[in-house]
C-alpha cells in the first residue's frame, strides 16, 4: 500500500472523520505498546529514550569503574558530508539510522550489523537545500508498533523538502507519503517525528524565512490529518479555548495571537518548532516549544507577538492548548523555545510536583508545573548572562538589561548570550536518582546591529548583522572556550559541577545508572564523565565532530553505546559550505572560525562496548564470504 497525499487532500469532513475513528479505535493499545518497548533495555524506541525525554538509561553494565575499557565494537558510514543530528532507534534487535539530506534511512540487523537489511533513499526536491536555515540536518526517526493485522510496524521519517513518509519497518517499503511543508515559502522539515497513540506529530522549520509555524498530527494508519495548530493567528487555529491558561491568566488568554501583532504580521511571524517533544500519558499532554518570531529586528514587529517563544502543553487528541507560557515579551527574535523539554516528578518546597524543565536559548533554564503551567523556577544557565537582570516570577517575565539591548539604531556589544543562545538543539538528560539535569550548553556572546528589510517569500527574513565570539570565560583571542557541560538541580537551582569545552557540546548528553554522563563535542571527541563529580573518565576521537546525542541499548546481554559523528548544523555551516565572512551563517562562521583546525566533514555511526565486544569479536568468521584457505598457490 502506498499513499501520496498533499495538504489540500485533508479538507473534507469524511477524511477527518476517518482519521478520528482510526485514532480513538485502538489508541490505548498502541500507546501502551510503545511505552513497554521503551522500558526494555534492548530497545531505544523514541527520541529521548521514553516519553519523559530524560535520556536516562537504567543500565549499569558500563559504569564509572570500567568505562575506561570502552572500545569500538562496530561502525557505519552514511556516505554523506553534512551534519548528523539526532540518534538512531533500536527496536527488537534492529537498528534504524537516519541521515542528513537526502534523509536516507537504513535498517541493520544487530546480529550482523555489517550487512544492510534494507535502505530507503528518497528522491527529494534539491531546492530544499537553498532554503534550509542551518545545514541540511535531520533530527531522527519515530517508530509506531502495529496494533492490528492490516497495518505493519512503521518507521516515520521527515524529509527536508517538506514530506513525511511512513516505511514498513520490516521491509523499508514506502507505506504512505504526505506533503507537510511548502519549500517555496521556505518551510522545511528538520524535526524528528513524534509518535503519540496512533498519531505522529510533525513540526515545521523556516522561521528565518518568515514561515508561520505549526504542528500537525497525522493518523499513522491512513496519513490523514487529525489536527493542525499554529503558533500565531486566530484562537481556533492556535488551539485556544475557554480554559486556556486558566491557572495563570497573567500569561495571556484569548485573542492574543492576532492582537499582539501589527496588522497581518502574524501571517509571516515565525514560531516554527523544529526541536524536541515530551508527553505525559496520565495528563494526555504533549510538551514542546514554539520558535522565535520574525524578523529578528524587533522594531519591525511591535507587540508581544503571541504565541511565539512559548512553552506549550497541548492535548494529544485535539491539539488544543491547556496552557502556554511565553518566556518574554517582544525582544530580538533569536530565542526560540524549540529546544528540549524534560519531564520529572520532584519535591520542591515540600510539594510533590509534576515538572517540565526547559533550558532555553535565552540563557535561562525554566521549570514549570506541567499540569497547569505554574512557573516554579527560572535560573540563569551561567553567571555571565547579561541580557537580563533577573526574572520577575509573578508575571514570569525576564527583565531586560538596557545596556545590552538589541533595539534599532543601536549597535549592541558583548551581548550574552548570542543569537546561538546559551543552549540550542542539544538533547539533554536527567538522572532521577541524583536529581540532576546534565546540560550541554554554549558559551557565546555577540555584537548586534539591526537593519530594516522587506519580506520576500522564500528568502531570509532576519534584519540584523551579527558578530559572535566566546563568552567571558573563554579564550576570545583564539576563539576557543565556546561551550560548557553542567550538572543542575531544579530543586535547589544550583550547579553541582561544570566544565568548559573548546567548542560547544552541540549534540547533548545521556545519563546512565552506571554513574556516567556521555556527550560528543564539535571538535570530534566523545566523552564520559563521572555524573557526581564531572571528572573525565574516558574519551575517544571520532572521525568528525559530533552534533548528535548519545544512546544506549542491550543486545545479547551486552550494553552498547551509540553516537553519530558528522560535524555541521548551525555551528558548522562555515566549514560545511566553505564560508569565510565572519558574519555569514547568521554569525556562526566567525564564532567557529577555528573549528576547521580540529575536525573535518563526514558522517556515520560509532557503536562502543566494553573491550569492543560485539558480533564480530565473538565470532570472527561471522558473515565471512568463505572460510576456506588454500595453500597450493592457485
Amino acid at each position: 500500500m502506498r499513499r501520496s497525499l498533499s495538504i489540500s487532500g485533508f479538507a473534507s469532513a469524511s477524511c477527518v472523520a476517518l482519521a478520528l475513528s482510526g485514532l480513538f479505535g485502538a489508541a490505548a493499545i498502541a500507546n501502551d505498546r510503545l511505552i513497554e518497548l521503551a522500558k526494555d533495555p534492548e530497545n531505544y524506541a523514541m527520541p529521548g529514550l521514553d516519553y519523559t525525554a530524560d535520556n536516562y538509561s537504567t543500565m549499569d553494565q558500563i559504569n564509572t569503574g570500567n568505562v575506561k575499557d570502552l572500545r569500538v565494537a562496530w561502525s557505519f558510514s552514511t556516505g554523506l558530508l553534512n551534519g548528523h543530528e539526532g540518534t538512531p532507534l533500536v527496536i527488537d534487535g534492529v537498528m534504524y539510522i537516519n541521515s542528513s539530506f537526502p534523509n536516507n534511512v537504513y535498517a541493520l540487523d544487530l546480529n550482523n550489523p555489517g550487512k544492510i537489511k534494507w535502505q530507503y533513499k528518497p528522491k527529494q526536491d534539491p531546492a530544499a537545500r537553498a532554503v534550509a536555515c542551518c545545514d541540511l540536518v535531520n533530527r531522527g526517526l519515530a517508530y509506531w508498533p502495529s496494533d492490528d493485522s492490516k497495518t505493519p510496524d512503521l518507521i516515520l521519517s521527515n524529509q527536508l523538502d517538506g514530506h513525511v513518509v511512513a516505511l514498513n519497518a520490516e521491509t523499508g517499503e514506502e507505506y504512505w507519503k504526505v506533503e507537510n511543508s511548502d519549500i517555496k515559502v521556505g518551510s522545511t522539515l528538520t524535526v524528528a517525528p513524534y509518535v503519540v497513540k496512533d498519531t505522529v506529530l510533525v513540526g515545521s522549520s523556516g522561521a528565518e524565512l518568515g514561515v508561520r509555524g505549526y504542528t500537525t498530527a497525522y493518523n499513522v494508519k491512513t496519513a490523514e490529518q487529525v489536527w493542525r495548530k499554529y503558533a500565531t493567528g486566530p484562537d481556533d487555529e492556535v488551539g485556544i479555548g475557554d480554559d486556556f491558561n486558566e491557572a495563570n491568566p497573567q500569561y495571556g488568554q484569548k485573542g492574543l495571537g492576532l492582537a499582539t501583532w501589527e496588522g497581518d504580521a502574524w501571517k509571516i511571524g515565525g514560531g516554527t518548532n523544529w526541536g524536541w517533544y515530551a508527553y505525559d500519558p496520565s495528563l494526555d499532554l504533549v510538551y514542546y516549544g514554539s520558535g522565535n518570531p520574525r524578523p529578528w529586528n524587533e522594531t519591525m514587529r511591535p507587540g508581544d507577538n503571541k504565541w511565539t517563544m512559548t512553552i506549550m502543553a497541548r492535548n494529544a487528541d485535539t491539539g488544543n492548548l491547556k496552557w502556554g507560557y511565553q518566556k518574554r515579551r517582544t525582544t530580538s527574535g533569536i530565542m526560540p523555545a524549540s529546544t528540549v523539554m524534560m519531564l520529572s516528578d520532584q519535591k520542591i518546597d515540600g510539594k510533590d510536583l509534576k515538572l517540565v524543565t526547559h533550558p532555553d536559548r535565552n540563557g535561562i533554564i525554566y521549570t514549570l508545573n506541567r499540569v497547569n503551567g505554574d512557573l516554579v523556577r527560572a535560573d540563569f544557565l551561567d553567571d555571565t548572562v547579561n541580557v537580563w537582570t533577573h526574572v520577575d516570577m509573578r508575571p514570569g517575565i525576564p527583565v531586560r538589561n538596557p545596556e545590552y539591548g538589541t533595539r534599532m539604531d543601536h549597535k549592541g556589544k558583548d551581548i550574552c548570550p548570542s543569537a546561538m543562545g546559551y543552549h540550542d538543539q542539544a538533547h539533554d538528560s536527567y538522572d532521577p536518582e541524583r536529581g540532576l539535569f546534565y546540560l550541554a550548553i554554549n558559551h557565546i556572546c555577540m555584537d548586534w546591529e539591526p537593519f530594516m528589510l522587506p519580506y520576500r517569500a522564500g528568502q531570509f527574513f532576519v534584519g540584523a548583522t551579527l558578530s559572535m565570539y566566546p563568552g567571558p570565560k573563554g579564550d576570545r583571542a583564539n576563539y576557543l572556550g565556546l561551550g560548557q557541560v553542567k550538572a543542575y538541580s531544579a530543586v535547589t537551582g544550583k550547579y553541582k559541577w561544570s566544565v568548559m569545552e573548546r567548542f560547544a557540546a552541540w549534540g547533548g548528553t545521556m545519563a546512565t545508572k552506571g554513574g556516567l554522563v556521555f556527550y560528543p563535542t564539535l571538535d570530534g571527541y566523545f566523552k564520559a564523565r563521572n555524573a557526581d563529580t564531572g571528572e573525565l573518565l574516558w574519551k575517544f576521537k571520532m572521525p568528525s565532530g559530533g552534533i548528535g546525542y548519545p544512546m544506549t541499548y542491550e543486545h545479547n546481554g551486552t550494553q552498547y553505546i551509540g553516537i553519530y559523528y558528522g560535524v555541521g548544523g548551525w555551528p558548522g555551516v562555515g566549514l560545511v559550505f566553505d564560508l569565510q565572512d565572519p558574519t555569514a551563517g547568521l554569525g556562526a562562521v566567525g564564532a567557529f572560525r577555528n573549528l576547521q583546525n580540529w575536525t573535518q566533514m563526514g558522517g556515520g555511526l560509532l557503536v562502543f562496548s566494553l573491550d569492543g565486544k560485539g558480533p564480530y569479536s565473538e565470532d570472527v568468521n561471522l558473515d565471512e564470504y568463505s572460510t576456506e584457505i588454500t595453500t597450493d598457490g592457485t
